[in-house]
């Protein structure tokens, strides 16, 4: 069985004589700094000169400094900027402040598993990955509830690497929902497989496909809309709730009868090769240097397939359909 480790399995206190120091205060960001701050602990923010988050981060009363001071100052070197401005950030303002006795903590394991960051043996490097966006980390959180989190580490030069994890882990609400003991290379390969395959490349490839297929053969586009995008929300939360078995127990016999006999036709044996080709080119490292070097280009290629999705007839359709229903905003 998987380790799991809740609140009452966590003693918090290596942590609590700490500074942590959190580098971006973008999404992830704001939402650990926030939570350990209301949680008592000692936070600092590290930002860029001239940082557009400097002044939110101060009105919510936080301490900003740049990214080097925070590196001096913090215990605990927490990196949540996106992946492909880590490695130059870390070069620039953290690597000439580490030292023996610091940690350096990711949220998502991809810098270290690729080796854009290749950290001195003498500091520990651990992993607290919230299994939500930041937004969702922060407001679970103050609600009194936490989302899952996921927990590894790197390097234990300290001999007391994972305790300290654990209390980070604590510090932002993962405890409340359950810290699950993983490794930077299984959070990151199934990370970017999920993203990619299910979460948002398969999910998104699905819906175009299937309003595709209606509207060519002339069924109306706001009919074609409601019926592949705007109820994927409902059968979501079902799942979300209770598993597949709940989704299908909430729903009518011919749907749960579609499911079991159709479904497998549409997502057959090809597409989990195809699937497969997806997972290697994580493993590989293939999609990880092909990302890289996207950014160290100009992000050209990723312009354009952001603008054509962008584009497709179905964004424009669900904007005016949207645009009629004021109360999705609230059920977000």
């Amino acid at each position: 069985m998987a380790e799991l480790y809740y609140d009452n399995d966590i003693d918090d206190s290596p942590l609590r004589e700490k500074t942590v120091a959190v580098i971006g205060y973008g999404s992830q960001g704001h939402a650990h700094a926030l939570n350990l701050k209301d949680n008592g602990f000692d936070v600092i923010v590290g930002l860029y000169e001239g940082s557009r988050s400097k002044q939110k981060a101060e009105a919510d009363g936080l301490e900003v400094v740049d990214n080097a001071e925070a590196a001096r100052r913090g215990d605990v070197i927490v990196m949540l900027l996106p992946d492909t401005k880590q490695g130059m950030v870390y070069r620039d303002a953290v690597e000439p402040n580490l030292g023996r006795g610091k940690t350096l903590l990711f949220a998502h394991g991809f810098t270290i598993h690729y080796g854009q960051i290749a950290p001195p043996p003498e500091v520990d490097v651990v992993m607290i990955a919230p299994k939500a966006p930041g937004h969702r980390v922060r407001a679970v959180f103050t609600e009194g509830l936490g989302v899952p989190c996921l927990v590894a580490v790197h390097q234990n030069a300290s001999g007391g690497a994972r305790e300290l994890a654990l209390a980070y882990g604590k510090g932002v609400g993962g405890g409340r929902a359950g810290i699950l003991g993983t490794t930077f290379k299984e959070e990151t390969e199934t990370d970017l497989f999920g993203e990619q395959a299910v979460l948002c490349g398969g999910v998104t490839a699905l819906i175009k496909a299937g309003y595709e297929v209606l509207t060519e053969a002339g069924y109306q586009p706001e009919s074609a809309y409601f019926e592949v995008l705007h109820e994927l929300k409902l059968i979501v939360d079902l799942i979300y709730q209770g598993g597949l078995g709940y989704m299908r127990y909430s729903v009518s016999d011919t749907a749960e009868y579609g499911d079991y006999s159709r479904g497998p036709a549409v997502v057959d044996d090809h597409v989990k090769e195809n699937m497969r080709k997806v997972l290697a080119d994580v493993q590989s490292g293939a999609f990880a240097r092909e990302w890289i070097a996207e950014n160290d280009e100009g992000l050209h290629r990723f312009s354009r397939l952001r603008k054509e999705d962008a584009d497709h007839p179905i964004e424009s359709v669900g904007k005016e359909l949207r645009d009629m229903m004021p109360w999705l905003e609230s059920t977000a």
